[in-house]
């Protein structure tokens, strides 16, 4: 005992002992793997040890470099009973219960993060929860200044104890999504209340921007190497708040919580983030879609799908109108996206509406439809063209499903102005699959705004429930200046 004791410890002091081969917290009891395509697993072990991954009879080796990171690929495989998953270097690691199925990112902010305990019927929802293919990862909380590949936590089955703190929208997309397909769903977590865009955007990235660079990342780059003096009286949490380098921080979120993430093969991802943007509309236009952009560069999984959830409405201001065609401009303009529209659900006095489950439904079906390929209606009615008709204005429609309906006596919602661009209320009458706006006081009209305020109060539906989208017809210049932040 004393020999092999002492020997131990001479290999320790000369350097020389072999470290175990350990893979990602992603690889972990209960994981799931994306199904149809090749996976890739990664970990830490010595400079050039050889790591050997095996599963379902297929193997993949790999030599980790000088800083002792391996990656390996194998698959393309499909679903099927549970099995282990083992990764040998100078030791072995097996991986028990792992599944293969469809793999979601669910991100954001507060409403993305906002867990299922706290919404309508959400106890109900996590008593029934019970699902052993579904399976939740959820990325904790880590504000870094430069990238990171670090996480702690690990896969869990979805039953009443997990599910109840979990992401409610991450959780009701999953359910729709395991339910309609009959395959393991594996949902990735990692979202954090109050954040902005940039926080979620790598550096490279707002730098590669020439707007994004001198309104955000500049002017944080500054803060940083100028940071303001602290009081020496100020208490833990006032020295948090004076810290420059915060989760609202550009690239600190990225960094913290994607970055760890990003080598893990899924099939897209989930977002509902924009209140912590609204105010700065026009830049949301730029830095959205650049996120997006980044993520899919950074992932190297060409254009995933991404979908992602329009503001509620809230009693908050006009500038969240304006973000809400930002949001509706990315879904126009960047490919492989959706967006789920809840004019229905929002909440004047709550900025968290209570109502996750249609929000996470909606995802859902959205990709049923885009990328799953069924046979369902998983989008908004959204503005095809507008032509002016005498005294009135007519709209047409895209994803009308079976027909335009409207909840209510009569169409609300509706504005329309002549060329002072003064928009008054207007009556709005539905024809089939077009609507026709007007009014008394607007003989000659150029402009219709739908469902244009912070709280919109509109019912117009196609037959399989889908709120039609608020836009405007007109470019006429924002309620409220964009602000830098």
């Amino acid at each position: 005992m004393r020999i092999a004791y002492s020997f131990a410890i001479a290999l320790a002091t000369t350097g020389i002992v072999r470290a175990d081969v350990k893979p990602h917290a992603l690889f972990s009891d209960g994981m799931v793997l994306q199904r149809g395509v090749k996976v890739t697993v990664w970990g830490k072990a010595d400079a050039g040890e050889v790591v050997t991954v095996r599963f379902r009879g297929q193997e993949a080796t790999a030599a980790s470099d000088a800083s002792g990171d391996w990656k390996a690929q194998l698959g393309p495989f499909e679903p099927g009973n549970a099995e282990s998953l083992t990764i040998k270097g100078n030791n072995e690691v097996e991986v028990k219960d792992v599944l293969v199925g469809e793999v979601w990112v669910a991100s954001g902010q507060s409403n993305m993060e906002w867990p299922l305990r706290v919404t309508e019927n959400g106890k109900q929802a996590a008593e029934a929860s019970a699902n052993p293919n579904i399976r939740l990862f959820t990325v904790p909380h880590n504000v870094q200044l430069k990238p990171t590949g670090e996480v702690k936590s690990k896969w869990v089955s979805c039953n009443p104890q997990t599910a109840i703190s979990f992401s409610a929208v991450g959780y009701y997309f999953g359910r729709k999504l395991q339910s309609e397909l009959n395959v393991p769903i594996g949902i990735i977590h990692s979202s954090w209340g109050g954040t902005p865009a940039e926080a979620w955007t790598s550096r490279e990235a707002l730098a590669a921007n020439p707007r994004l660079k001198s309104e955000i990342l500049d002017p944080f780059d500054k803060r940083v190497a100028n940071p303001p003096p602290v009081p020496k009286d100020a208490d833990s949490k006032k020295k948090r708040q004076m810290n420059p380098v915060n989760q609202n921080s550009p690239t600190t979120l990225f960094n913290g919580k994607i970055e760890p993430i990003k080598n893990y093969t899924i099939r897209g991802a989930i977002w509902y983030q924009g209140e912590s943007n609204a105010g700065r509309a026009d830049q949301y236009r730029v830095l959205f879609p650049a996120m997006i952009e980044c993520w899919r560069k950074e992932w190297n999984q060409g254009e995933f799908p991404f979908l992602f959830v329009q503001l509620a409405p809230f009693k908050a201001g006009p500038s969240w109108a304006e973000l809400r065609e930002a949001q509706r401009e990315t879904d126009r303009n960047v490919p492989n996206t959706a967006m789920a529209v809840i004019t229905d659900v929002g909440d004047a006095k709550d900025i968290h509406p209570q109502k996750k489950r249609e929000v996470g439904e909606r995802l859902a079906a959205a990709a049923l439809q885009d990328v799953y390929k069924q046979a369902v209606v998983g989008h908004s009615p959204d503005l095809r063209s507008h032509r002016v008709n005498g005294s009135s204005i007519v709209l047409e429609f895209d994803h009308v499903g079976g027909g335009l309906v409207m909840r209510g006596d009569k169409l609300t919602g509706f504005t329309i102005s002549g060329p002072d661009q003064k928009f008054v209320s207007a009556e709005a009458t539905l024809n089939g699959n077009f609507v026709e706006v007007r009014s008394p006081d607007i003989p000659s009209p150029v402009a219709v705004r739908y469902g244009w305020s912070d709280l919109p109060e509109v019912n117009l539906f196609n037959k399989e429930g889908f709120p039609a989208t608020p836009f405007r017809t007109d470019d006429f210049p924002f309620a409220t200046a964009p602000k830098a932040k």
